[in-house]
């Protein structure tokens, strides 16, 4: 890969994990937990059936705010979908840091993402579309990802694949602290508070609290930890279980494959 190949990748690849801000603090390193106290026993097997319940659902509503350091701050909205591989379709808005500074130089703050099986989309706004014959869509193929970043892509890929919203409850459990808080309200139901700290990839340590209805379904999560960029806080709400989430391919007229791009130097300038 030349330099100035290179320098687009990792560029592209860096706009992506903004664009997939609510996927970005799912991955744990679970290193130098060997001889760490253990949580109880009861803490343990509560969080399972929430993980078990959850991931049975299939399916969710979800909106959250995420903000990393000056570099990020957005907020998301839509629906997932995680049965068959993960499908889901979010309106992202950007609202301050840098990447919204890079976001309205390709002509939007406020995008549509979907997720397929296969890959990330996103529609940019007009002014990506004047570099790429009029097509709006940018498609970022999980296969593609490692090629073009390294292990950073295929940990990239990896943490797309488990934004769902079991993954921060299977989070919560590599921690060694894990504890049960107490009853709480959230959006005016009765729900119960679990937190822990986690180590996670990208971050020295995270503290994760998870609300649980009684269904044992997880319907608040809120992550807070220090990165390269800054301090990051992501709180997130679930609703609507079940809900019917199906997500169509954009255009294949109206889409161009980031790879292709990259070959063409059609970014060229961009960054």
């Amino acid at each position: 890969m030349t330099s100035t190949r290179a320098r687009r990748s990792a560029f592209w690849v860096a706009l992506l994990t903004a664009l997939t801000a609510p996927a970005a603090c799912t991955s744990s390193d679970r290193s130098g937990e060997r001889d760490s106290p253990k949580p109880s026993r009861a803490v343990t097997a509560a969080l399972r059936t929430v993980e078990r319940t959850t991931d049975g659902a299939e399916s969710a509503r979800v909106r959250s705010t995420t903000t990393v350091g000056s570099a990020l701050s957005m907020k998301a909205n839509g629906t997932l979908a995680w049965h068959d591989g993960l499908t889901g379709a979010l309106t992202i808005t950007y609202t301050g840091g840098t990447t919204a500074e890079t976001m309205r130089r390709l002509g939007t703050t406020s995008m549509q993402a979907r997720y397929l099986p296969d890959a990330y989309y996103a529609r940019m706004g007009e002014a990506f579309a004047e570099k790429t014959d009029g097509k709006h869509w940018i498609k970022y193929a999980y296969k593609d990802l490692e090629r073009l970043a390294g292990s950073s892509g295929a940990d990239l890929a990896d943490q797309m694949r488990g934004t769902v919203p079991h993954t921060s409850v299977k989070l919560l459990l590599s921690s060694t602290d894990v504890r049960k808080v107490g009853e709480e309200t959230v959006s005016g139901e009765r729900t119960t508070r679990y937190s822990g700290t986690v180590r996670v990839a990208g971050a020295t340590s995270q503290t994760v609290d998870i609300w649980v209805d009684d269904r044992d379904l997880l319907v608040k999560k809120v992550e807070k930890g220090r990165t390269a960029t800054g301090q990051l806080t992501q709180t997130a709400y679930y609703s609507d279980y079940g809900v019917k989430a199906t997500v169509e391919k954009p255009p294949a007229g109206d889409t161009a494959d980031l790879e292709e791009l990259l070959e063409e130097g059609a970014l060229d300038g961009t960054s």
